[in-house]
């Protein structure tokens, strides 16, 4: 069973806690039963890898790790952290994500 996030895959997010405490990134994939999300160059850990077929010579790689859903708030179009609520479309009758802070919907 998946539950509600208010994070999305292509969000811009703002780290609150943590080693990468204050980075900003962009969200790469969302794990939603684990409640963690992938952010591109943020909680970065070295891993030490085996030769194989992608790279034949092996060694030490830098790799984004998950980083809970709770430590995460959405960056709005005017690059201020903010947190959401959710509201009817008139138009289309559709859930959309609006922030708290400007009060413009978030795409």
């Amino acid at each position: 069973m998946s539950t509600k996030v208010h994070i999305k895959k292509g969000d811009n997010v703002k780290i609150l806690a943590g080693d990468s405490k204050g980075k900003t990134g962009k969200v790469l994939e969302v794990e939603t039963e684990s409640y963690k999300a992938i952010v591109e160059n943020v909680n970065l850990a070295t891993k030490h890898s085996k030769p194989n077929a992608k790279n034949p010579k092996g060694g030490i790689v830098k790799q984004e790790m998950p980083i809970h859903i709770s430590n995460l708030m959405l960056v709005d179009g005017s690059g201020k952290a903010t947190r959401i609520s959710r509201k009817k479309d008139e138009k289309t009758n559709k859930t959309v994500r609006v922030s708290k802070k400007s009060g413009e919907v978030i795409k």
